[in-house]
């Protein structure tokens, strides 16, 4: 900041003006101030703006310095001494007589105002000239002359002279260019595909589905390249869009990716058995660093199947379910060339039998995973003797195998003339790697042979036994007690089982851990065995009970556990339900809409994080199925509201079955609560009326 500089009355060392130039044209001759630069010409600046008559109306107090008794100055200066406070040097000192609102004013000549030899006085102008016998001398009072007229203050030629030179000293000074500004050049054909690196247009088509992807591909021959690149279809399930994808496009994908593809899945896709030895777009020659494989349901001739497995040695999973042109052949070359095979599924291959299989047996020492369902040939029992001496099977799945008999099963599990333990009576083997088994529809099973399973099967924690029409109690007692890490257990329609195996599950250590069970169809069981079930079984998930004699007391016991394991916290209080718990009731003469108002009503309760998904009676399903939307959706209010309606309705429709005095009133009564009813599961009443119906011709 600049330090104000009061002025002060100064006497000048020698004479002050010259007479010649004042006798000849009466005007004031001064020498020329040398230009300023730098910080002293800013200094010069502000103290000439601080001195302008502009600042008038800004209230500015008077100098102290000053005492002109309401006669405006201007203060004289050092016309000759360089050691002056201001620094510059004039011929003459001038005052005017008008008013200046008091306050002093320091040199305002600077390089752009004009040179005080151009100033013009009015005639009226009083100056006082300093005799050299006044040198030395201090006045009394402060020395000064009037100023001139244009720039006394209230006129307009002080208003615009003052304006003038405050602009010109700004414009001076703020208005020079500091510098040259670099401009900032636009790239000219900036293409934001082409400059993008190859890994990062494939890291952002990665995200798109492989539908958008090929309708992508006829933007540009660019596009085209770069959709149909091999890194963006490593992993190719066509299972949810090979209808959507004309079969040309998709042979051009795998033929495209065919180095890169890792898993091929190909499901259920018969629409193009033409392009596997197409020259143009052969896929079995494109393929040949598969690891996984699926080719169910697809139709391919035999020659093609046998040259796209012999190209393909590194297989790992193969999926072959249900094609028609499978072979023994098939499975020889599969036992040659790929002897990493873990898993194989040939079910539903009517050309296929086991003599195929033993070969990928023998020949593939890390297979874990066989489904072989409606194979010919599992009375084999050299074949099933294999399986047990390699026991490295953890999944096997046979069903519908007609062919499999007690004697078959007790080959696979014992093996051939076992060492029996006098004390326990069991056979001394070691213990199988089976985790999960289907014996389903195997017809000739019996207690016999099943009973084997248990204390041989300790990993086992999927068991299928539906369908098997000879079995009783007695062949799974032994099990349940012999497996505690069995989590799905399927027995339905067996016809001879009672509630005493139900309560034998309910004891065994397989409770904690069992998340699925069907018992559809098994007649005799009821609720003293599903009760006991349903209250020791903590995790279950799923629960089919159709067509047996359960109640609405199994639905009134469900609600209960799942209300008991759902805690409601804080945290989780805003986030949507979810169904925990599937139920399937239908065709249960002693469920009621009772019991399935009661699971109704929990699933209506708010802030609730798991709910009961219930399948029952066709009459009350379309009430449930719309209850079950409003759940889900976090509007426990109106599944609570419809709930309520239809409860009314059902009691309602029983009253007015009820005999006796006001059938008529019980009548209406039902009419009306069905109306309310179906507007409640149709959304509500619009605009708070009821939709019309129509009642009949009403002529007729």
């Amino acid at each position: 900041m600049s330090q104000v500089i009061w002025d002060e009355m100064t006497e000048s060392p020698g004479a002050l003006t010259p007479t010649s130039n004042y006798d000849n044209g009466g005007q004031l001759p001064m020498e020329r101030p040398p230009k300023l630069k730098g910080r002293k010409r800013i200094l010069h600046s502000l103290q000439r703006m601080s001195s302008s008559p502009s600042l008038v109306r800004l209230g500015r107090t008077s100098s102290s310095a000053y005492t002109g008794a309401g006669k405006g100055s201007m203060s004289c200066v050092s016309l000759a001494s360089s050691n002056s406070r201001h620094g510059n040097s004039y011929g003459q000192s001038y005052s005017s007589t008008q008013s200046s609102a008091a306050f002093s004013t320091a040199p305002t000549s600077v390089a752009s105002t004009p040179a005080p030899e151009s100033q013009s006085f009015d005639p009226s102008t009083r100056v006082r000239f300093l005799d050299g016998d006044t040198l030395g001398h201090v006045s009394p009072s402060p020395k000064s002359i009037p100023l001139p007229a244009d720039m006394r203050s209230g006129t307009k030629e002080a208003a615009s002279t003052a304006a003038s030179s405050i602009s010109g000293a700004l414009e001076d000074y703020f208005t020079k260019p500091i510098g040259r500004v670099k401009e900032c050049r636009r790239r000219k054909n900036f293409n934001f595909w082409a400059e993008m690196p190859q890994e990062l247009a494939m890291h952002i088509l990665h995200f798109l589905k492989p539908k958008e992807i090929v309708r992508c591909s006829a933007i540009s021959k660019a596009w085209h390249k770069m959709c149909f690149d091999g890194q963006l279809w490593m992993n190719l399930d066509t299972q949810e869009y090979y209808q959507d994808i004309p079969a040309a496009s998709l042979t051009k994908i795998i033929t495209k990716a065919g180095p890169f593809v890792r898993e091929l899945n190909l499901r259920g896709c018969a629409q193009m058995p033409e392009y596997w030895g197409r020259g143009d777009s052969n896929i079995i020659e494109a393929c040949k660093n598969l690891e996984y494989v699926s080719l169910a349901g697809c139709r391919i001739d035999r020659s093609s199947v046998h040259t796209f497995l012999l190209k393909n040695r590194r297989l790992v999973h193969i999926n072959l379910r249900g094609m028609r042109g499978l072979t023994n052949t098939a499975l020889r070359i599969i036992a040659q060339s790929c002897q990493q095979l873990e898993h194989l599924d040939i079910s539903w291959c009517q050309n296929v039998d086991t003599r195929g299989l033993s070969r990928i047996v023998q020949s593939c020492s890390k297979l874990k995973d066989l489904r072989a369902g409606e194979i010919r040939g599992f009375d084999d029992k050299d074949f099933l003797f294999e399986i047990f001496k390699r026991n490295t099977l953890e999944r096997l799945l046979i069903s519908h195998c007609v062919d499999f008999d007690d004697e078959s099963l007790e080959v696979l599990i014992q093996g051939k003339d076992p060492e029996i333990d006098p004390l326990t009576r069991r056979a001394v083997v070691p213990s199988r790697n089976l985790r999960h088994l289907d014996l389903s529809w195997c017809a000739q099973l019996t207690d016999k042979s099943v009973k084997l399973l248990a204390y041989n099967v300790p990993h086992l924690c999927g068991l299928q036994l539906s369908h098997c029409a000879e079995l009783t109690d007695d062949a799974l007692e032994g099990i349940f007690e012999s497996t505690p890490q069995l989590s799905h257990l399927d027995i339905e329609e067996l016809d001879h089982l009672s509630n005493s195996s139900l309560q034998k599950l309910a004891r065994s250590p397989c409770t904690p851990r069992l998340q699925h069970l069907n018992i559809s169809f098994c007649d005799r069981l009821g609720d003293s065995g599903m009760l006991q079930v349903v209250k020791s079984c903590p995790q279950l998930r799923t629960l089919y009970m159709d067509n047996t004699r359960v109640s609405d007391l199994v639905l009134t016991e469900a609600a209960a556990q799942v209300r008991a394991r759902d805690r409601v916290t804080p945290d989780a209080s805003n986030s949507l339900p979810s169904a925990s718990l599937h139920m399937v009731v239908y065709d249960c003469q002693n469920v009621t809409w009772t019991g399935v108002r009661e699971v109704l009503s929990w699933n209506a309760e708010a802030n609730r994080r798991e709910v009961i998904s219930l399948k029952c009676f066709y009459g009350y399903q379309d009430t449930v199925n719309e209850h079950m939307k409003r759940v889900l959706r976090g509007d426990a209010k109106s599944a609570a509201r419809l709930e309520k309606k239809w409860a009314e309705y059902m009691i309602a429709n029983e009253e007015a079955g009820a005999q006796g005095a006001g059938a008529r009133r019980r009548r209406r009564r039902l009419r009306e609560a069905a109306m309310v009813h179906a507007d409640e599961e149709e959304g509500g009443p619009r605009g708070g009326r009821r939709r019309a119906r129509s009642g009949g011709c009403a002529v007729m």
